[in-house]
């Protein structure tokens, strides 16, 4: 497996106020888990936080902007928006960005059918 990034490794430092975070290497970058709910995910040098209609307008406000990739020539605009860049510079700040990341997970975790087990 590869070993996180000094990027990755400064995201799970920043976290630690947050709470117990797990990474898993995803489609070039990693994925943010807390509790097995994906909440988060680094692409290159940047955190991205999970938005919904719940937080959406404070993400606009303070982002930078969402996170963004080409798909068969077209623009994909996500549901992820980058940290704001004071949030590295404060435990706190970092915490509360992750917490609002971290419900709108959890609000779309549980509208979602559990997934049926596979068979033997």
């Amino acid at each position: 497996m590869a070993k996180p990034s000094e990027f990755v490794e400064l995201v799970l430092e920043s976290l630690r106020a947050f709470g117990p975070v797990a990474t898993r290497r995803m489609f070039g970058g990693w994925g943010l888990y807390r509790d097995g709910v994906f909440f988060a995910l680094i692409a290159g040098d940047t955190l991205y936080f999970k938005s919904d209609e719940g937080n959406r307008v404070q993400f606009e406000r303070a982002s930078p902007g969402p996170f963004t990739f080409e798909k068969k020539g077209e623009r994909i605009v996500t549901h992820y928006y980058a940290v704001p860049e004071d949030a590295f510079e404060d435990a706190e700040v970092m915490a509360r960005w992750a917490r609002l990341g971290y419900a709108a997970a959890l609000r779309a975790a549980k509208g979602k059918r559990p997934r049926r087990k596979a068979k033997a």
